[in-house]
């Protein structure tokens, strides 16, 4: 292990914090000159890649014939730890925005990106604040992008899947679109909420099939409870 934290601190760190600066340059420009969808998207997917093959951490993925290109869905997904982000950016390979917390704008450099990007940063300080964040959802979705959203809100502190908030599914019932669950396995093993450092492992993401809505539309609370239950199925005891 010892080998393991040198390795770190000299070299993986040093190269993953050049490769965040320069992935953040080059979508912010790139979306600036050519616009979000492309720019947005895969620029950052090679960075997230960077991020788990350099960690000597594993992915794989499960149910990707579950999901269609150029379909729009929303993504709802558990949230074990900062790995989460890597493995669903790198490896879930279909085009989407995020839906992220509005204090992450201020991030030097990464918040402008993302801003840039298309990103939606998610403000509930006042119903004004709420109906922008749904006009810049449905600016996204109007044109086939889809969004990922982690509904608990935060990282678990724990390893267990917790409440989930009303957000990503009230967006979901509102434009009529299907709903995946995904399931993150092994994130909290490599980097849980409280740790600085990446451990290696394994992560399985499992891509669930879509919850469609019926002629009559999404019911909130059953799609809910549809979707954590499919997300805790893929999960060990221990982790739901």
């Amino acid at each position: 292990m010892i080998f393991y934290r040198i390795y770190q601190f000299l070299i993986m760190l040093p190269v993953l914090l050049t490769a965040t600066i320069l992935a953040a340059v080059v979508t912010a420009i790139g979306s600036i000159l050519f616009g979000g969808r492309w720019w947005g998207y895969w620029p950052a997917r090679l960075w997230a890649k960077l991020f788990c093959i350099m960690s000597f951490v594993r992915v794989t993925v499960n149910g990707r014939e579950n999901i269609s290109k150029g379909t729009s869905y929303v993504f709802v997904a558990n949230h074990q730890g900062a790995y989460d982000i890597f493995s669903v950016y790198g490896y879930l390979g279909h085009n989407f925005k995020w839906m992220m917390k509005k204090s992450l704008e201020h991030i030097p450099l990464v918040g402008y990106s993302c801003r840039k990007a298309g990103h939606i940063f998610v403000d509930n300080h006042s119903p004004a604040a709420i109906r922008r964040t749904m006009q810049d959802a449905e600016r996204q979705l109007a044109g086939g992008m889809s969004v990922v959203v982690f509904p608990e809100g935060s990282r678990t502190l724990d390893g267990r899947v917790h409440a989930f908030r009303r957000g990503a599914f009230t967006l979901a019932v509102e434009f009529g679109l299907p709903v995946v669950p995904l399931t993150i396995d092994g994130a909290y093993k490599v980097m849980p909420r409280t740790a600085l450092l990446p451990r290696p492992g394994h992560i399985v993401l499992t891509i669930h099939k879509p919850i469609t809505a019926p002629a009559s539309g999404h019911d909130l609370k059953s799609l809910m409870d549809d979707s954590r239950d499919a997300i805790i199925s893929s999960l060990p005891a221990e982790n739901r």
